[in-house]
């Protein structure tokens, strides 16, 4: 590997809006300018400790969007990581392409890029303190006429000098790269201010503007340390056995696969891993959203990040540092950042077009009336600088990501793991909800109920094959059955030419004979079904039970029938779903009888049985068709076509799955179904304050802008409203953390 390519430890994905294109997802591919896809030789990441909004992003953006070799940007304001993709050699040009623009970026390597980004030092009061009174001694001198003009010119600019350096030389390198941000237009109205003479004004407009902008920035630092929040979960060290016996504190990133991990009471788990000694009660409510603490016995799964509350535990460790579960949800959350969601893409394109009509109608304000209709030059220019202030879209561009960054991590409080904005927002338009059965509704760990053999001579042979054969598979009905049999003490039999059958059953061959267990289809398809085979299976069905048959090459041998447990929380989950207006269907590959009958418990509106996955998929596909928003639920393996196929795919239990955590669009990291239905919530009261931020943002603009033409607004007026519309859009997003 290049050495350039020592900085690319991991390529981020895709946008979620397509990261399920190797399963097939065929969500609508909608362009991304935000980010253009990593398709470079190499993949770095750069921390930049000044971006924090997307005036940066879009300077960052012109500046390496000229470079011949670089293939793709993705930003991360909210961690304020840059991962440039680009041809080997071309960071030796692109570091100094940032440097260019007053930014100091700094190459992560894997040590530094699993660590929180700092939070940067904050800027001291006392200046802008400083800078506030000598400004408002300009107004006092200047409007009761203490002095000369020349004292209240020097106030001014001692103010603007104090306070306002920083802004002009960022406006400058704006303005130097064609780009019209905050700092440009700000700059401009402030030398404007002061060409005319308005010198105390001028003075006023840049302290209110530093004021707005140190008091944004500590606003977006709650978004922020929202995600930083989730990092401080696990303990950065460790108390780890050692060859001897001994026990050492260890930092969490030395320690390896396998060690034992002592954790006391009251402590945070640090690494996901297995119980080999002790009992506890564990609270897994940062990771799962559990309410009740989860008792945790040898053998049992620990999650880093979660709080041993009553005994002493060890534990074997299952997964490095950058591997646990925790580590997966905290980059989901990050990466999902990185998206662009319908809403934001509609303003992003908004601002780009908005920002140079405004300019070019203030230059428009100052030059024509004067002309046209012989109006004051000074008066109007004045009117067109106020409408420069105005002209800034920061209060519309900064609303949406901070308000879905806001409801990403507020999900993921509540065990609920959104893979990108599009989703979030998207989740409203939810109208019909797929779900499969088995560890769905169900617990997922049904129990072998009845047993019939179906010939004239009781065989205990076939008994001991049919849990040989169950024994092999990890379908739940296989695991009553192999179950069963341990607890029977039942010997197991080789299984030669071991064949699972999708949607069927298996096969097997024991002692040479060639031996089937499935479902009612298999015994179809191998065309064993006879009428009374038919009323047994019935019978059995009719009762909410699942029945599999053992059979051989000539005659079915023997009948088993296991029965599963419906969750308490499932029939919560769908009554919720139907306040809500979601309907509700049950996808399983359980006989229709079952699947029925379970339905009934659960009250789902509509089921389906006898379904393979290809089933599945065409039921969704056949749904989408008639232009319904369909979900599906299942465990992001056995489901995976449904799954991709669906507007929203959510994967259940997903704590502790590598496999559901990437692939789904929701994770669900316990097995709570209320929880979609609380996604569902969430989505609309996201979707709800991004149009009361947008109607709020253009609306005091639109006001402005005619109080401005009609000569009643003043720079300093505008400024209050430009950055105070920013905050108040900023803390309206913020508080879907407090929900």
């Amino acid at each position: 590997m290049s050495r350039c390519c020592d900085h690319s430890h991991q390529q981020p994905p895709a946008h979620p809006e397509h990261a399920h294109d190797h399963t097939g997802h065929n969500h609508e591919a909608v362009p991304q300018p935000a980010d253009a896809a990593l398709t470079g030789a190499c993949n770095t990441r750069i921390r930049i400790e000044q971006m924090d909004c997307p005036t940066e992003e879009r300077l960052i953006r012109d500046a390496l969007g000229r470079l011949p070799g670089v293939a793709g940007l993705h930003f991360n304001l909210l961690q304020r990581v840059l991962t440039v993709s680009h041809d080997e050699g071309m960071l030796a040009q692109v570091l100094p392409a940032i440097r260019a623009l007053g930014f100091t970026p700094q190459v992560e390597d894997d040590r530094t890029a699993q660590q929180p980004a700092a939070a940067p030092a904050k800027k001291p009061w006392w200046p802008l303190v400083l800078a506030g009174g000598v400004a408002t001694a300009s107004e006092v001198v200047h409007f009761a006429g203490l002095g000369p003009d020349w004292l209240v010119a020097l106030l001014a600019v001692a103010a603007i000098l104090m306070c306002g350096l920083n802004t002009y030389k960022k406006g400058w390198i704006a303005l130097k790269n064609r780009n019209l941000n905050i700092n440009a237009l700000m700059s401009i109205a402030v030398t404007g201010a002061v060409l005319i003479g308005q010198w105390p004004e001028a003075a006023m407009v840049m302290v209110l503007f530093t004021l707005a902008e140190l008091i944004e920035a500590r606003s977006l630092d709650r978004a922020r340390n929202a995600i930083r929040g989730l990092m401080d979960l696990a303990p950065p060290r460790a108390t780890v056995q050692q060859a001897d016996g001994s026990w050492q504190e260890l930092d969490v990133q030395a320690i390896r696969l396998g060690a034992v991990v002592r954790v006391r009471p009251g402590e945070r788990i640090s690494l996901d891993g297995e119980v080999v000694g002790g009992s506890s009660t564990v609270n897994q409510a940062p990771i799962t959203g559990e309410s009740l603490p989860v008792e945790k016995r040898v053998g049992d799964s620990v999650f880093a990040g979660t709080i041993n509350e009553a005994g002493s535990l060890e534990f074997r460790v299952t997964a490095a540092a950058r591997d646990t579960t925790l580590a997966r949800i905290i980059h989901a959350v990050e990466e999902a950042q990185g998206s662009r969601a319908p809403t934001q893409r509609f303003v992003d394109r908004f601002s780009r077009i908005y920002t140079p009509v405004v300019f070019a109608f203030a230059l428009a304000v100052a030059v024509l009336p004067p002309l046209v209709i012989g109006g004051a030059w000074l008066d109007w220019v004045y009117r067109a600088l106020v409408l420069l202030v105005v002209a800034c879209p920061c209060a519309l561009v900064i609303s949406t990501p901070v308000t879905i960054v806001s409801g990403l991590a507020a999900a993921a409080r509540k065990g609920i793991l959104i893979k990108g904005g599009v989703y979030l927002e998207n989740g409203r338009h939810l109208a019909l909800l797929a779900l499969d059965k088995t560890g769905t509704l169900t617990h997922g760990k049904p129990v072998q109920t009845d047993s019939l053999h179906l010939l004239e001579v009781d065989e205990p042979l076939h008994v001991a094959w049919a849990a040989s054969l169950a024994a092999r598979s990890d379908h739940p009905v296989s695991r009553a059955l192999a179950q069963r049999g341990e607890e029977q003490g039942q010997a197991l039999h080789g299984v030669e030419d071991f064949e699972a059958l999708p949607g069927r059953g298996s096969k097997g061959r024991i002692e040479g004979t060639l031996l089937y267990i499935g479902n009612h289809r298999l015994v179809e398809d191998l065309g064993l079904c006879s009428a009374q085979l038919e009323q047994r299976l019935e019978a059995l069905e009719r009762q909410g039970k699942s029945v599999v048959v053992l059979c051989d090459e000539q005659r079915a041998l023997m009948l088993f029938a296991v029965a599963d447990t419906v969750r308490q929380s499932s029939r919560e989950a769908v009554a919720e779903l139907h306040e809500l207006g979601v309907r509700t269907c049950m996808l399983s590959g359980d006989n229709a009888h079952t699947a029925a009958a379970i339905a009934e418990q659960v009250g789902v509106d509509e089921a389906r049985g006898d379904l393979l996955p290809a089933d599945k998929l065409a039921w969704v596909e056949a749904r989408q068709a008639q232009g319904r928003v369909v979900g599906m639920v299942g465990d992001g393996i056995n489901d995976a076509p449904a799954l991709a196929k669906a507007e929203i795919g959510f994967a259940m239990g997903a704590a502790g799955t590598d496999t559901a955590i990437e692939t789904a669009d929701v994770a669900l990291m316990d097995d709570d179904l209320r929880k979609i239905p609380a996604f569902v919530r969430l989505s609309r009261q996201t979707h709800a304050i991004l149009v009361q931020n947008i109607v709020l943002a253009l609306g005091i603009k639109a006001t402005f802008l005619a109080l401005t033409l009609a000569g009643e607004a003043t720079m300093w007026m505008a400024v209050f409203a430009d950055m105070g519309v920013s905050l108040m859009v900023v803390f309206n997003g913020l508080r879907l953390l407090r929900k």
